[in-house]
């Protein structure tokens, strides 16, 4: 294609006119023309604005550390934690729900009454580790950088 590219632009996710869910009915392709007419269902992220994209793709490339989060947008721990709250609220995910958020790959350990004892990042407890410990598990599993280890480490 010789000519230059025009932009794309982010379409809405909801009516201006009613507020109503916005629906797909038209694709066509840039490189041919050929145009497809019908009614599309959405992603589940079309939804969401170019920051809230943005945060995503911070979150999942640092696998879920929020304190890389914190350091990539140059912001509070709380501030980053709010901000991906609020995205996942936006999603239907209640962030205060461990079920919607962990999967099989976080169960922990059972305790005498039959629940699971976690902590707040999903995992199971150990009691058996010192709290030193627990600190390089969470760096070994990538849920902290070795930085922030060693500020906890020290304090």
């Amino acid at each position: 294609m010789s000519e230059m590219a025009k932009p794309l632009y982010h379409a809405p996710a909801d009516c201006p006119v009613c507020g109503d869910q916005l629906i797909t009915t038209r694709k066509g392709c840039l490189h041919c023309g050929t145009e497809i007419a019908g009614e599309f269902a959405s992603c589940e992220f079309c939804s969401l604005g170019e920051a809230d994209l943005t945060l995503l793709k911070v979150f999942l490339g640092s696998r879920g550390n929020l304190r890389e989060v914190e350091k990539h947008l140059q912001v509070s721990y709380p501030t980053a934690r709010a901000r991906l709250d609020a995205v996942l609220a936006k999603l239907g995910l209640d962030p205060a729900d461990p079920g919607t958020t962990a999967g099989p790959a976080h169960a922990g350990t059972a305790d005498s009454d039959g629940t699971e004892e976690q902590s707040e990042y999903g995992d199971a407890v150990d009691d058996d580790l010192t709290p030193e410990q627990q600190i390089l598990a969470r760096v070994a599993r990538g849920e902290l950088s070795p930085d922030v280890a060693a500020q906890l480490l020290a304090d």
